[in-house]
């Protein structure tokens, strides 16, 4: 699986950003797709999640701020970032795994891309 982010950049604190994950590669058809963050000395942090239902989650500390989204053909995710604040710096990773749902723990998605950088000001 190949996955590639972009969209990340730098903005100032209620800002937006849209980022973006182009995917690939896949060999089975039921697959979870995430976006998962880490910001400088933190751990790992899922934002948000799309199981092969179509059904999503949301971190509490991003709930109506963030929305995720992929097109028809699931080929590429989204990450819609309103209403950005500081503490959403970060390394944004597109990250998927297979099952008809997401994973419990962050350790178990086996799939990652480079990530792409979001870095709010206040």
């Amino acid at each position: 699986v190949r996955l590639l982010e972009s969209g990340g950049g730098s903005v100032d604190s209620g800002g937006s950003l849209k980022l973006s994950c182009a995917a690939s590669g896949f060999a089975h058809s039921k697959y979870c797709m995430a976006w998962i963050r880490q910001a400088p000395g933190k751990g790992r942090e899922e934002v948000a999640t799309v199981a092969d239902d179509g059904s999503t989650t949301y971190a509490d500390s991003v709930k109506g701020r963030f929305t995720i989204s992929q097109d028809n053909a699931r080929n590429t995710l989204y990450l819609q970032m309103s209403d950005l604040k500081p503490e959403d710096t970060a390394m944004y990773y597109c990250t998927t795994e297979y099952g008809t749902w997401c994973p419990k723990w962050v350790d178990e998605y086996d799939y990652w891309g480079q990530g792409t950088q979001v870095t709010v000001s206040s």
